[in-house]
C-alpha cells in the first residue's frame, strides 16, 4: 500500500491536497461565518454558510491554475518564483474583488472598498500557501523524474557488465608517445575528442587513435559504448560510480578514477536510446561541432 501511494503521480496528489484542502477549508470558514452572523443578530443556516465559504475559496481554483501554468512555464528556480510574484500582483487584489462581491450576496449592501482592503491579507496568505504548494509539486515532480533516469542508467550499467565479458577480438593500435601499441576494446574505458583524433584511455594508459568519436560510435556496440558529452564516449562497463549533479547531468567516475560529466542534452539522448536500441543495432548521435567521420586506425 505505502508503495503505492509512494508510486502515484505528482499530479494526483496535488489533486488530493487541493479537494483536502478546499474541503476543510470550506467547513471550518463556514462554522465562523455563522459565528460571525450570529453576533451580528443574524441568522444563518448550515447550507447558506457552506454555499458562502464554497464560493470564495472555489474562487481560487482558477489563482492555482494560473500559477502552475506560470511554475510549468518558468520552471520552479528564481524565474519561476520572480514569475509567480508577478502573477500575484494582479490575482491577490482580483481575488479580494471576489471575495468581497461574494460577501455582499450574503451579507447585504455595504462598503466594497473597505471590505475588499480587509480580504487583502489574506489573499496574500492563501496565494502564498498556493504558490508553496506548486514549488513543492514542481521539486517533488523533478525528483521522481530524476530518480528514473538514474534507474534507467543503473539498469544499462548492469546489462553493460554483463555483456563485457564477452570476448573482444578487436583490437586498437593506439599511439603512445613514439610507439604503437595494442589495446583491446574491451580494455578501454572512454574517448575523449582531440579535433580529427581521439585520445584513448585504459587502466594505466593513455594514447591517440586516428578516428573521431562519431565513427567510434557508429562502430562500436551501443549496449557498451555511449555518448556521455560532445567531447566523450565511455565504455558503460568501466563505469563504477554515477552521481546526478544539480543541473541534470551525471558525473561518471571511471574505473580507473577518472570523471566524465554526462551533459543533459547526450543524457537524453541516451535515455531514449536505451529505450529504443536493441542488442547488436548501431546508433548514430548527432555531429559535433568539429567532427567529420573516418574508422579506426
Amino acid at each position: 500500500m505505502v508503495a503505492r501511494l509512494r508510486a502515484a503521480p505528482t499530479a494526483a496528489w496535488v489533486w488530493v491536497f487541493t479537494a483536502y484542502s478546499l474541503a476543510v477549508t470550506t467547513v471550518s470558514a463556514a462554522w465562523f461565518a455563522r459565528r460571525f452572523a450570529a453576533d451580528r443578530g443574524e441568522v444563518l443556516g448550515l447550507v447558506a454558510s457552506l454555499a458562502w465559504q464554497g464560493a470564495i475559496y472555489a474562487a481560487w481554483l482558477p489563482a492555482a491554475g494560473v500559477v502552475w501554468l506560470t511554475l510549468r512555464r518558468f520552471g520552479a528556480g528564481a524565474r519561476g518564483l520572480a514569475a509567480s510574484f508577478v502573477a500575484g500582483i494582479a490575482v491577490v487584489p482580483a481575488e479580494a474583488v471576489i471575495a468581497s462581491l461574494i460577501d455582499a450576496l450574503f451579507l447585504g449592501d455595504g462598503d466594497l472598498g473597505a471590505r475588499t482592503l480587509g480580504r487583502t491579507p489574506v489573499c496574500l496568505l492563501l496565494y502564498s500557501a498556493i504558490v508553496a504548494v506548486g514549488l513543492a509539486a514542481a521539486h517533488h515532480r523533478r525528483a521522481r523524474e530524476a530518480s528514473d533516469r538514474n534507474a534507467l542508467l543503473e539498469s544499462a550499467l548492469a546489462q553493460a557488465r554483463a555483456v563485457a565479458p564477452t570476448p573482444q577480438a578487436e583490437r586498437l593500435m593506439v599511439m603512445s608517445g613514439a610507439r604503437r601499441i595494442p589495446v583491446e576494446l574491451s580494455a578501454v574505458e572512454w574517448f575523449g575528442a582531440a579535433d580529427n583524433y581521439a585520445v584513448v584511455h585504459w587502466a594505466g594508459g593513455e594514447g591517440l587513435l586516428r578516428a573521431t568519436l562519431q565513427s567510434l560510435e557508429a562502430k562500436l556496440d551501443p549496449r557498451l559504448f555511449a555518448r556521455a558529452h560532445r567531447s566523450s564516449l565511455v565504455n558503460l562497463a568501466h563505469v563504477r560510480e554515477a552521481r546526478p549533479l544539480s543541473d541534470g547531468s551525471w558525473r561518471l567516475t571511471m574505473a580507473g578514477g577518472d570523471e566524465v560529466v554526462t551533459s543533459r542534452t547526450y543524457r537524453d539522448a541516451l535515455l531514449q536510446r536505451l529505450g529504443t536500441t536493441a542488442p547488436g543495432s548501431s546508433h548514430a548521435p548527432p555531429s559535433a561541432p568539429g567532427e567529420s567521420r573516418g574508422r579506426p586506425a
